[in-house]
């Protein structure tokens, strides 16, 4: 699709913000937008594998629905004619809720999830679904129904994961918006390895609900998997989250806190090495250029050297998450034959296989307590903390699948994104640059329901480091 405006950057390499500006003032139509996503995805898709399952029919149809509300004068809503994606692990009408599963190649669903109905009040035109790993247990996106995706700007490299498909897609420029989850860092980590960002919300911030799952999830599930938006810019993270917050009464948890809170004193904690955290050096670097340019915005950054546990609450997290029924996950998986998520269950079997009810009793305690020490951090000393998203930038492929020593490698290097649900606190996860070894960025926390102060920070570290582009695989030409 050749159609450009402005800069002449063409249709798909625009923000969700500027996309939504022109169709609303009608000077490029939601059609015109909709065929150049899929002009895109055409292109970049075959080398990537992000988007899973796509109907072009559908999407042009949905373009025309938005470009007629326009010729009625009717406002169709912030997103209008925004090309967005869909994790498969979600209800979407008439799509299989596969959560890159061969067993759920036919869980076609009835209704759609919260975050579909929201997206598509707020105007946003879905433009395919995207992959995830089986079960989405791993930082890595590939699975025996959908095969592997690849990260645009780097094939060698993981997308990330669990929403690795979400994130190729959007740095790619297949879409604007990606939807993603986070019980464990599936949002943060694919916006790190593809050089974009990722917003974690609060828990309870945005509705979620899969009625195609015939049940609710274990609670560790309910209190620690938030949808998430991932995008090119913090503008365009804005827009989605206020679009995802919509209340639905089919989530119990959601809680209409408002997307803006009182003023904060502009004071930031830089942490380099939480717990011990072995940070390797583009990391810390990274970590150093954020801070310097919150100073220049008028922050004051101090380095400290701990925070609130974060160690123990990986271990919590993956109690409360994988130890809930673990070996009904274990022949779950086994039944699948995926070697990815064996892996995942095995490497945390001693967590798992020792917890029984007390234990789990435990765990859910003790998860209040760190909550609440990070809350009053937050609160009392801090409003805002830096640290890593990983101690190490992005992982060769399926580097979790080389043996028991290069899976607790990988887990250790991820502790400050498994920590952080257990807490409830909204954490973003901002690219900086990318560096002769692959992408980087940092990670951006703030007390429960101010994603707000995570967005102002995270803008203004922005502005003054970096803002991502978009990326073409090799496989396609150069980018």
């Amino acid at each position: 699709m050749g159609i450009t405006v402005g800069d002449t950057s063409p249709l798909w390499a625009l923000s969700a913000a500027r996309l939504a500006e022109l169709v609303r003032r009608r000077e490029v139509s939601a059609g015109d937008v909709a065929r150049a996503a899929l002009a895109r995805l055409d292109d970049v898709n075959p080398a990537l594998n992000a988007v899973v399952e796509h109907r072009p029919q559908e999407v042009l149809a949905r373009a025309a629905h938005i470009d007629a509300m326009l010729a009625r004068g009717e406002d169709p809503g912030p997103l209008a004619g925004v090309p967005v994606t869909i994790k498969v692990n979600v209800d979407q009408q008439g799509y299989a809720t596969t959560n890159g599963l061969r067993s759920q190649a036919q869980l076609v669903a009835a209704t759609n999830s919260p975050v579909v109905d929201n997206l598509l009040a707020a105007g946003a035109v879905p433009v395919g679904r995207t992959n995830t790993p089986a079960f989405s247990y791993r930082w890595f996106t590939g699975n025996q129904l959908h095969g592997v995706t690849r990260n645009p700007r780097d094939a060698s490299l993981t997308p990330g994961g669990s929403s690795g498909g979400a994130a190729s897609a959007v740095a790619s420029g297949i879409c604007a918006i990606g939807h993603g989850t986070d019980i464990a860092g599936s949002v943060r980590y694919p916006a790190y390895a593809c050089g974009i960002h990722g917003l974690r919300p609060s828990f309870g911030r945005e509705p979620a609900y899969n009625a195609s799952a015939g049940k609710d999830r274990t609670i560790g599930g309910q209190l620690m998997a938030v949808s998430g938006p991932l995008a090119r810019s913090v503008e365009d993270l804005r827009l989605a989250l206020a679009a995802l917050s919509a209340g639905d009464v089919r989530d119990p948890w959601w809680v209409p806190a408002p997307l803006l809170g009182e003023p904060v004193q502009r004071k930031a904690a830089v942490c380099m090495a939480p717990d011990g955290l072995d940070t390797c050096d583009e990391v810390r670097a990274a970590l150093g250029l954020a801070a310097q340019a919150l100073r220049d915005a008028g922050w004051t950054v101090d380095e400290v050297d701990s925070l609130p546990p974060l160690q123990e609450a990986v271990e919590l997290q993956i109690a409360l998450w994988m130890g809930d029924g673990y070996e009904q996950l274990v022949a779950a998986a086994q039944k699948e034959g995926d070697p990815g998520a064996m892996a995942a269950l095995a490497g945390q079997q001693d967590i798992a296989r020792r917890l029984g009810l007390a234990e789990f009793s435990d765990a859910l305690s003790r998860r209040l307590t760190i909550a609440r020490q990070w809350q009053e951090f937050m609160t009392q000393r801090y409003p805002l903390v830096l640290l890593p998203v990983s101690a190490e930038l992005p992982f060769v492929n399926d580097l979790d699948l080389q043996g028991p020593e290069a899976y607790q490698r990988v887990w250790r290097a991820q502790m400050p994104m498994i920590a952080l649900p257990v807490t409830g606190l909204p954490a973003l996860g901002l690219s900086t640059g990318v560096t002769p070894r692959g992408p980087v960025g940092v990670q951006l926390v703030a007390a429960r329901f101010r994603e707000d102060v995570c967005l102002d920070a995270g803008q203004a570290i922005e502005e003054r480091l970096h803002r991502p582009t978009t990326a073409t695989p090799a496989a396609v030409g150069a980018g």
